[in-house]
């Protein structure tokens, strides 16, 4: 950020918060939104980090780390959605007991089990093993690596069939990319999905892919889970908190399309295991990140900052 336009925001900020006077601020991504919190002068002021702001922060940046740093300090306690973040904001110097973990949540009603015909006959799939993405094309969710994976499942198994949702400036390369593996009559790049239409989406698919390089929790992964799709991610820790391997999905070593490739083929070929996979996977995702008991945690955390300033019945909701 340029300073001038750092200045801009403070004053836009404070002007903002002393037309509302909240009772609280909660402000999410601390590199950015959170150093315009602070700067407000408002407390109580509660951080959320979101992942790449910090588990990306740079070290040999000063500037930004600096920011982080003086960000974090002011703040009242600071929400996080991973032990990996947790660490990782430890040793930027928050007081761990200033650190709650909340995940955003899936909302399980929405995203389930369901019939995914629709999605399928759309696109002309109807009968085929079907592997869903639905990470951003930006190079940080690296899924060039599912792409360059799917000549390698195709030999073992022609008729697999490949969605990739998302949108982002590598569309147009990882489509050249797909057509120069020949594999495009079997790869579907479907673009953006609205939340409308991602669980029927997701639905629609028997196996999850995330290729990522670096993640926190990852809402994607949740939202496949909870459809009852059996994952395969890359090895980062946010993801083993989520997929332990060979219990309810596979595990795969970062950037190595031959590994990916192989579990794939492994889950395809064994329908047992992908249903076993799915079914843990889902009661997983009931028993730890339920949307709604995620926010209750955050209104639960609110309710106790604002009471600490001032007696109040005032319900909050995220």
């Amino acid at each position: 950020m340029r300073s001038i336009n750092v200045l801009a925001r403070i004053i836009k900020v404070r002007r903002l918060v002393n037309r509302i006077k909240p009772d609280i601020i909660n402000a999410h991504f601390i590199s950015t939104n959170g150093f315009l919190g602070v700067t407000s002068g408002f407390r109580p002021l509660v951080l959320t980090a979101w992942g790449s702001d910090i588990l990306l922060l740079p070290k040999q940046n000063l500037y930004w780390r600096s920011l982080v740093k003086y960000a974090l300090k002011r703040a009242d306690p600071v929400t996080c959605d991973s032990e990996v973040l947790k660490r990782r904001l430890v040793g930027l110097g928050v007081d761990p007991t200033k650190i709650r973990i909340i995940y955003h949540g899936t909302d399980t009603q929405k995203f389930k089990p369901q019939s995914g015909k629709e999605f399928r006959a759309r696109l002309g799939l109807q009968g085929v093993p079907l592997v869903i993405s639905t990470r951003k094309l930006r190079p940080i969710y690296n899924v060039e690596m599912l792409v360059r994976a799917v000549p390698l499942i195709l030999e073992r198994i022609p008729q697999a069939s490949f969605i990739i949702a998302g949108d982002g400036e590598q569309m147009e390369h990882l489509e050249k990319l797909t057509a120069s593996l020949g594999a495009s009559k079997n790869v579907r790049f479907v673009g953006w999905i609205s939340q409308d239409e991602l669980p029927g989406c997701l639905a629609s698919a028997d196996i999850y892919v995330s290729t990522s390089f670096s993640d926190s929790t990852s809402l994607s992964l949740q939202e496949a889970m909870a459809c009852e799709l059996a994952p395969v991610v890359t090895d980062l820790p946010a993801n083993r908190e989520w997929v332990k391997d060979g219990e309810n999905g596979f595990i795969v070593p970062i950037d190595n399309p031959q590994a990916l490739a192989e579990k794939i083929i492994y889950l395809i070929e064994n329908k047992e295991i992908r249903q076993r996979f799915s079914k843990e996977s889902r009661k997983i995702i009931k028993g730890r990140a339920e949307y709604d008991k995620e926010m209750r945690k955050v209104e639960k955390l609110y309710e106790e900052i604002v009471g600490e300033q001032k007696p109040s019945k005032k319900k909050f909701r995220a």
